[in-house]
């Protein structure tokens, strides 16, 4: 690691500590708020233009470390329109359609760069090299997955914040391991940043990120790990970025599912999030940061393994991660209070109660 990356990493991280207070009343003035309701857990007005503020740390970052002379054109577009599409939400509530237009051309402004998912491994089978248009096709889903899975999970204090610094950190050791200094840099930059802002955004939080915070920070992680894993093949490469943002993922996921098996729209909001589950069960807010947080520094671990584990070794830690997943849904009634068809197997054969 470089003394200009490290420089970098502390000019965001200042920027953002200095700098937020600022963009607190700014928020107020211009009337970039959140209103309590039925669906947050905040009892009071807070401001939501946070997202401002690690933008401009990014920024301050990105020119301490010299990356407006590297060919990172397409990256720095994709991030100006996805940052532009957040404030413009933040302010005027964009409707679903408008807000992932402008995630498409983010996503489609990193693609035709030639950066894309363009191979795959799968075990038993060997290496794939994937259609040039399939290839842009998943790289855009995957950037615009992965902007709302982190938008998605965006319900507590410090919780998006605190998940995106986990999986920033997790690409930052790889790339360092692998000696990719341009991903290390990104990495350290976006880092100071979300970690200046987590000051003010843990709880209890004196400022929200906003759609401008969740989309940027998502996509920064979906580009980051396109940039740093995807090129790269090795053993399992595809699961590597997904265990790296396997909250906002699983989180994600069992949401869809849950909505499907209620018959309710994909896009309907609900309390039936991760995070609200475990406050329904008694748990406090900052608890329920915590133990998200966990989750998520076990998924970054795995993610480690399976980069340098054997083909068993990494079938294995699946293996068990899954177990692990499937046991949290049921017990915490991810999907619904019935699914609990593993812990209904449990009972029957290893005990009487549970």
């Amino acid at each position: 690691m470089t003394v200009q990356v490290i420089l970098a990493f502390f000019a965001s991280f200042l920027t953002v500590l200095l700098i937020t207070p600022l963009v607190i009343k700014l928020a107020h003035v211009l009337g970039m708020t959140d209103k309590p309701n039925h669906r947050k857990v905040h009892a009071k007005v807070m401001p939501r233009l946070g997202g401002l503020a690690i933008f401009i740390g990014v920024v301050v970052g990105y020119f301490t470390a010299g990356l407006h002379n590297e060919k990172v054109t397409a990256i720095t577009v994709g991030a100006l329109i996805i940052f532009i599409t957040g404030i413009l939400d933040d302010k005027f509530e964009l409707s679903p359609k408008l807000k992932l237009l402008g995630q498409l051309l983010a996503a489609i402004a990193v693609v035709s760069s030639g950066l894309s998912i363009d191979r795959i491994e799968i075990p038993f089978f060997g290496v794939y090299d994937i259609n040039p248009i399939v290839s842009y096709i998943i790289t855009i889903f995957w950037i615009v997955g992965i902007s709302n899975a982190i938008n998605l999970i965006d319900g507590l204090d410090g919780l998006a914040a605190g998940i995106s610094t986990i999986a920033i950190g997790t690409i930052a050791v790889m790339a360092l391991i692998n000696g990719k200094l341009l991903i290390l840099t990104l990495c350290m930059i976006v880092l100071g940043s979300t970690l200046g802002f987590l000051k003010y955004n843990f709880h209890p939080a004196k400022i929200f990120m906003g759609d401008t915070g969740s989309l940027f920070l998502g996509y920064c992680i979906s580009v980051f790990s396109v940039l740093g894993l995807y090129k790269s093949v090795t053993l399992f490469s595809f699961v590597v970025p997904i265990l790296i943002l396997g909250v906002p993922i699983f989180d994600t996921t069992t949401a869809i599912v849950r909505r499907i098996v209620n018959k309710k729209p994909i896009s309907a909001p609900d309390k039936g999030h991760l995070h609200h589950r475990l406050i329904s069960l008694g748990i406090s807010h900052k608890s329920t940061v915590l133990l998200i947080y966990g989750l998520g520094l076990i998924f970054s671990i795995c993610a480690i393994l399976f980069s340098t584990a054997t083909l068993w070794g990494s079938l294995f830690i699946g293996l068990l991660l899954l177990l692990a997943l499937e046991f949290i849904v049921e017990k915490i009634g991810l999907i619904h209070g019935n699914y609990k068809p593993m812990l209904k197997i449990y009972k029957k054969y290893f005990q009487r109660e549970y």
